[in-house]
């Protein structure tokens, strides 16, 4: 069991973890850090956390294990704000869904007595705020490690205990490797469904009316995932922008094809790429990373 575990920033990832590190009694402490006055209250009066307080230097004394909860832009300034206070041996991990950024911001902070472990539990829904945690979000879901090269072998293990404690796999990889497999299977689907949702917020009031209201399937699923945090999706674009842009590059391309395609009638075209996407589908419900997350899903 962990003494002291501090969460920074308690929206849906840190509240969720929260949640699970309470439910398996993976530690003795759970301290929160959050600059919002109302998220410290709120996570106190959920009871998500035994200590919560807006000074973040504060929440990490004594800790054994900081967890970076906060968007991907912010984790330089935190571990800043916290790199004076943390205990000797202390182990620093992070939640972010773009890694190499992240390192290079942290990293310069951390005092030499500290081990920083970066990890991206791939999990999540479209809701925020720590009402929106719970504490299975992380059953059967990977958790990726992206440790550096001088890395203590224990920090490693011991970040990787409490994520598999808490229901996640893990795997480890290279950052920019993580940050590139991301840009394809997270952050463009973003990008084109807030795109695809924006341009129908522009339409005309009478057409746009009628898109919500005969909204079938696909449009649905387009507006749960743009739906999501702006201020996260935001700091991951800025954040990862190298790796988006050459997956947005190569996507473009491919629609251009497929524009092609249908106004030329190349119907041959367009079943070979419905039938492809069609066996990845198949392929991601074989490896169980279609179940719901979300409760009431």
């Amino acid at each position: 069991m962990i003494n002291k575990v501090s969460i920074i920033g308690f929206g849906l990832i840190g509240s969720s973890l929260a949640r699970a590190i309470k439910n398996n009694q993976l530690a003795q402490t759970i301290a929160c850090g959050d600059d919002s006055p109302e998220v410290c209250k709120k996570v106190l009066d959920l009871k998500l956390a035994d200590t919560a307080t807006t000074d973040l230097a504060a929440a990490v004394t004594g800790a054994d294990l900081v967890i970076l909860a906060v968007p991907v832009g912010a984790c330089g300034k935190v571990a800043k704000q916290i790199a004076g206070s943390l205990s000797d041996g202390a182990i620093v991990t992070d939640v972010g869904s773009v890694k190499q950024t992240v390192i290079n911001a942290v990293t310069p902070h951390l005092p030499p007595h500290v081990s920083f472990v970066p990890a991206h539990p791939i999990a999540g829904t479209e809701h925020s705020g720590p009402e929106a945690g719970f504490a299975e979000l992380f059953n059967g879901r990977w958790c990726i490690l992206t440790p550096l090269a001088h890395t203590p072998p224990h920090a490693i293990e011991k970040v990787s205990a409490l994520w598999q404690a808490c229901g996640a796999q893990i795997d480890i990889m290279d950052p920019k490797h993580h940050d590139l497999v991301l840009a394809i299977t997270s952050h463009l689907p973003h990008l084109i469904a807030y795109s695809i949702v924006d341009t129908a917020a522009t339409l005309e009031e009478d057409t746009k009316a009628e898109v919500i209201k005969y909204s079938a399937s696909g449009f649905r699923d387009f507006t749960r995932i743009a739906a999501s945090d702006p201020v996260m999706w935001r700091d991951i674009f800025l954040n990862n922008k190298e790796a988006v842009l050459s997956i947005l590059q190569r996507f473009t391309e491919d629609l251009t094809a497929l524009q092609k395609a249908i106004r030329i009638g190349d119907g041959g075209h367009l079943q070979e790429v419905f039938t492809r996407t069609r066996a990845i589908r198949r392929a991601i419900i074989d490896a169980k990373q279609a179940t719901p997350t979300a409760k009431g899903q």
